[in-house]
């Protein structure tokens, strides 16, 4: 009797829900993947007026620092320079991250980069060619440092993307490449013997330091804190929310795979210092 009033009672539940697994739509939405974790940001990217605006901020900033120096240059004193990251800083991977999206990955993909760098894909981010030709008008060097890694061509590649940009100091003197490392300090303190270097431009502050290349989010923050005083002052830093050391700092890995655990992962990132409903 128990069994029968069992069976009975959980049979329409069961054929209901049969129903719903077998309809066209809940199959869809069982084949459809997850949708890329960086759309937001992509899209903000993209789109927001703000975004344009915080790169013209930043190069309304360092002209008025630049200025600055060059009323307290003095003769004989060593000649002004600029040290600038070029991706995200004065060349910007937005159409790269559109492909990214309307493709369905994740994350970053390297095969797809290289063609996007070879492709001359980059185009110069907001206020970039003004400023770095406001400063050359000035006599103001500027030094590209840049990691990337695109085989035997990268170094042709990058100076390319450089030139098509019209940015200034596209020559072999003024362009660093590091294939096989993101550690830029010592072409940085190569430029700093010979040079009063008053601005240093990036979109990451390993751009600045070294130091700031560790994977933990506290530390990293801890860190960039002691040199709060340098930012908007010969620090100037620009937005990416789509790609650098910040994920080495969540994942381990500046590239991490889109696998559930890092899924996982990101989820508890966005949720940290989350607001606690009170009973």
């Amino acid at each position: 009797m128990t069994i029968k009033n069992h069976r009975t009672s959980v049979a329409p539940w069961l054929f209901s829900l049969l129903a719903i697994t077998c309809t066209p739509a809940f199959a869809e939405q069982a084949s459809t993947p997850p949708s890329n974790l960086l759309t937001a940001a992509v899209a903000w990217k993209q789109t927001a007026a703000e975004f344009e605006a915080l790169y013209y901020q930043g190069f309304n900033i360092a002209r008025l620092q630049l200025d600055r120096a060059l009323q307290e240059h003095k003769a004989g004193d060593r000649p002004l320079a600029i040290i600038s990251d070029v991706d995200d800083t004065v060349l910007s991977s937005n159409s790269y991250w559109g492909y990214m999206i309307n493709s369905g990955k994740e994350f970053f993909d390297d095969e797809a980069w290289d063609k996007w760098v070879a492709d001359n894909g980059p185009v110069a981010t907001p206020g970039a060619v003004e400023f770095l030709k406001y400063a050359q008008s000035k006599g103001v060097e500027v030094f590209y440092v840049t990691s990337r890694d695109q085989g035997e061509k990268t170094y042709e590649y990058a100076l390319a993307n450089l030139r098509k940009n019209q940015l200034p100091y596209a020559d072999d003197q003024h362009l660093t490449v590091y294939r096989d490392s993101s550690n830029k300090e010592p072409r940085q303190q190569e430029i700093a013997k010979d040079h009063n270097v008053v601005l240093m431009l990036g979109d990451n502050l390993n751009d600045f330091k070294r130091k700031y290349y560790v994977a933990d989010v506290k530390q990293r923050s801890s860190l960039m804190t002691e040199d709060k005083e340098q930012f908007g002052r010969k620090f100037i830093l620009f937005p990416n929310p789509t790609d650098g050391h910040w994920l080495k700092a969540i994942f381990g890995d500046s590239e991490p795979p889109a696998t559930a655990e890092n899924r996982a992962k990101f989820k508890a990132a966005a949720g940290a210092n989350a607001w606690q409903v009170k009973d």
